[in-house]
């Protein structure tokens, strides 16, 4: 008999969730974030480069998750005034009633933008009540599901970096997402599973839970190696684009 083929994560995108994201949500009133469309677009080419045997989109939960979404889930940007909905992969779904939460719908817009066909695709979301523990369990646990898994990580850093951000002005807002910048361009998993869950709660950080489930996912390859692709706070938002391959 041949050897087992060992099971890992393979490749990783993390790509930060606004609706604005989406064109048609922006109405063109958000020129700014053409630069951080093309970086995902770029990101996810890492994804389909990587040939994985599944795709597992990571993304805020709106309770508190671990929740899944089969291929073919659906999700609608209904309510940010746009008649736009989306599907998660090619498939039909089984979960009627159950959406997408905004994240993931971002994440299936990206992924449909790009006319992603490389591999079946599942969702998973994490809330901000989620533990690092269990974060990071989930994450193995994701990583498991095929011998070789991809990610699409989706959640942005905090909300608290200008007066007119959602959260207002934060000092530690800045140093936050920096640290957090270097750890996601370093492919830094311990650093991910250290992040202070209620710093970043209280600055309004959603990908923390996403960000935690990767280093989870991230545990049984040390050769992962990260790019940062993009790093910017244009609404006072922190958005953050980066590979791990």
């Amino acid at each position: 008999m041949g050897a087992t083929l060992p099971i890992m994560l393979v490749a990783a995108a993390v790509c930060p969730c606004p609706p604005l994201l989406v064109p048609e949500i922006a109405a063109g009133a958000a020129p700014e974030l053409d630069t951080a469309r093309a970086a995902c677009t770029d990101a996810l080419g890492v994804l389909a480069a990587s040939r994985p045997d599944l795709l597992v989109v990571v993304g805020p939960a709106d309770g508190t998750g671990p929740e899944t979404y089969p291929e073919g889930s659906k999700g609608s940007f209904r309510g940010f005034g746009v008649d736009l909905g989306v599907r998660l992969g090619q498939g039909e779904g089984t979960l009627a009633g159950r959406r997408l939460p905004h994240g993931l719908a971002v994440g299936a817009w990206l992924l449909g933008r790009t006319g992603w066909a490389d591999a079946p695709v599942e969702g998973r979301g994490v809330g901000e009540p989620l533990t690092a523990e269990r974060c990071v369990q989930e994450g193995e646990a994701v990583a498991a599901r095929a011998e070789r898994v991809a990610l699409l990580v989706m959640g942005d850093a905090s909300a608290c970096r200008t007066l007119k951000a959602p959260g207002y002005l934060d000092d530690r807002a800045a140093p936050f997402d920096a640290e957090i910048a270097r750890a996601l361009g370093a492919a830094d998993t311990e650093a991910l599973r250290a992040l202070d869950t209620g710093l970043a709660r209280e600055l309004k950080v959603s990908g923390r839970a996403p960000w935690q489930v990767l280093a989870g996912a991230a545990a049984g390859n040390a050769a992962l190696e990260g790019t940062l692709l993009y790093e910017d706070a244009p609404y006072g938002v922190g958005y953050l684009v980066a590979t791990w391959s």
